[in-house]
């Protein structure tokens, strides 16, 4: 009896085992002891002072590279924009790197310290009089001198570290909070969706201090200030990430994704894809999910051995029969359909980029109409730089409402465990950035209707309309990236392969990246398009705000994103959900 008690000991603490994940020594993760809320929570934590370190410097940064760095508004705000764009980019590069030889713990620890640095580098250029441009001379024919040599490579050596480092904290992570829930049980699936509702809260709350007070604190104190508020922000970071380390199960790294997704699509290609398999690209489609389980690593080896081809993206089921030629060209069946499900969510990613586009207005134009606009509350003067609090504060509202309120009555009325599917919340955000369009089209007729009947078209005073009816097109725009947002990062998480989870929920934020391109190319295609003809252009650089057309660029967008809802749901509606959690 002795030996058999001490076998069942064994075997009871076996199954208390997180299998795949280890804690922060690389001893195996333990149930009870690692990972749920508790761990979570410190994710939460550093993503609000993450946040705020990246949007302080990033709402601000064209005033800081025009009146200080003396660029042209141009190429300030091409800067930005490439600036904002590489962080975000880079997010695929933290999460390739999570998932294929880091653990999202060390990543997030590497990245982090990455930003610090940049942060400190841009603090010592602009608290040193010395590293910054010449002041501009006082005569008009003498133009600012900009920065240049080893003063601009400081400033962008410190950009370009700090957008490294915020890349690989948005790379891993969202991952890291969401692997802390056991995805097995329902209730574990519900407190992942809830954190991913509470990550994007949580990111708003850090921007609600960027854009007020650390705004505040570079328009009036000084841009060192700023940049150390953001300096002493990442690093308290650390500190709270690095305080939560014996909480934390990290999983354990299982090689390239990207290899396996090459070697398969090679091996597919090497093999041959007929016309007829391919034909059935998107075959077995379902908007109803599936009925297995993609979950828990203990599964998969099971699956690898038992799953069977399946019908969709039928070219690819040639890749398994690389075996029969030479061993490097092997690929097992778990290998081929991991990859048919990275494949099927690349629709949805793309889909999403064209609601980026329009988020893009809230840093760009939109400020700018703004800025021609009474901004007095009282006898406080609202800066510029701080209107996106207005989308920020919406979110923070908005965030617990949707998990306490909508979500548990849309739980009653479907009878499912999600209430609302991730492919539904995607397509919310969409329609949302629809009637974003739309309103911001009408307020700009608005707008510059006051501007003729004041007769200031061609001034640069104050017009007598106020700067809240802005807020409504940043409103939709907010709530828009809430829906959008939170669902892509659940979405892309839960339905990819565990091996990939971390590479593809970067995709979140790669799509803002490419929304952030997609916009500035809209902007010289428009006007290289509206300028045939000897015609004025809608949105010429010489050109002042008020003479802009820009209550049609709106429309166009508006037009544009109809069509990519109308493309977004051909797609949704064939989706065939994977993961449990997303069953209805």
């Amino acid at each position: 009896m002795g030996e058999i008690e001490k076998m069942e000991v064994e075997m009871q603490g076996e199954d208390s085992k997180w299998e795949g994940y280890a804690d922060w020594r690389n001893r195996a993760a333990v149930k009870g002891r690692h990972g749920g809320m508790l761990a979570a929570s410190f994710v939460l934590a550093v993503e609000v002072l993450e946040n705020l370190a990246f949007l302080a410097n990033a709402s601000n940064l064209v005033t800081y590279l025009t009146e200080f760095m003396h660029f042209s508004l141009s190429r300030a705000a091409s800067e930005v924009s490439a600036f904002m764009g590489t962080a975000f980019l880079l997010a695929l590069l933290g999460g390739f790197f999570s998932d294929a030889f880091l653990s999202t713990f060390i990543v997030f620890i590497i990245s982090a310290f990455i930003e610090f640095m940049g942060l400190i580098l841009l603090t010592i250029q602009a608290r040193r009089p010395s590293l910054m441009p010449p002041p501009c001379k006082s005569s008009p024919a003498s133009p600012c001198e900009p920065v240049h040599g080893s003063k601009a490579a400081l400033l962008f050596v410190g950009l370009y570290l700090a957008a490294l480092g915020i890349g690989g904290i948005k790379g891993s992570l969202p991952s890291h909070g969401a692997e802390q829930f056991d995805e097995s049980d329902p209730k574990g699936r519900k407190q992942r969706s809830t954190f991913f509702n509470y990550f994007v809260f949580c990111l708003s709350c850090g921007a609600l201090v960027a854009v007020t007070f650390v705004v505040w604190l570079e328009d009036n104190v000084g841009w060192e200030w700023g940049f150390g508020v953001s300096t002493i922000s990442i690093f308290l970071s650390i500190l709270v990430f690095l305080s939560g380390s014996r909480f934390y199960k990290n999983r354990i790294s299982r090689g390239s994704p990207l290899t396996t997704i090459l070697k398969v699509l090679v091996v597919a290609s090497l093999m041959g894809c007929s016309r007829k398999s391919s034909s059935n690209a998107i075959e077995n489609f379902s908007m109803t999910p599936s009925n297995h389980l993609v979950g828990e690593d203990q599964l998969e080896g099971a699956k690898r051995d038992s799953q069977s081809l399946t019908n969709s993206l039928r070219c690819l089921n040639r890749a398994v029969e690389g075996k029969t030629v030479h061993r490097l060209l092997e690929c097992t069946v778990q290998q081929v359909e991991d990859v048919k499900i990275v494949l099927k969510m690349l629709p949805i990613f793309g889909c999403t980029i064209m609601l980026n586009c329009c988020l893009a207005q809230l840093s760009t134009f939109s400020v700018r109409q703004a800025a021609s606009m009474n901004r007095k509350i009282g006898n406080l003067v609202v800066p510029a730089a701080s209107l996106p609090v207005f989308p920020v504060v919406f979110m923070l509202i908005l965030a617990p409402v949707y998990d306490h309120l909508i979500i548990p009555f849309a739980r009653r009325v479907t009878k499912s465990e999600m209430g609302v599917s991730h492919l539904q919340r995607i397509g919310v955000g969409l329609v949302l950035s629809i009637l974003a369009m739309a309103v911001a089209a009408l307020v700009e007729l608005k707008r510059k209707r006051v501007a003729s009947e004041a007769g200031l078209l061609d001034s640069k005073q104050a017009l007598p309309i106020s700067f809240l009816w802005i807020a409504l097109q940043y409103l939709f725009l907010g709530s828009a990236d809430l829906f959008t947002l939170a669902g892509l990062l659940e979405f892309f998480f839960t339905e990819a392969p565990s091996s990939m989870r971390s590479l593809a929920t970067s995709l979140s934020w790669a799509s803002l990246a490419m929304g952030f391109y997609l916009n500035s190319a809209m902007v010289v295609i428009v006007n290289k398009m509206t300028r045939s003809g000897g015609r004025t252009p809608w949105l010429g650089e010489k050109l002042g705000i008020n003479r802009y057309r820009l209550d049609l660029f709106y429309w166009l967008l508006c037009i544009l994103s109809v069509v990519n809802l109308l493309h977004y749901l051909f797609w949704a509606m064939r989706y065939k959900y994977i993961s449990t959690g997303a069953r209805r």
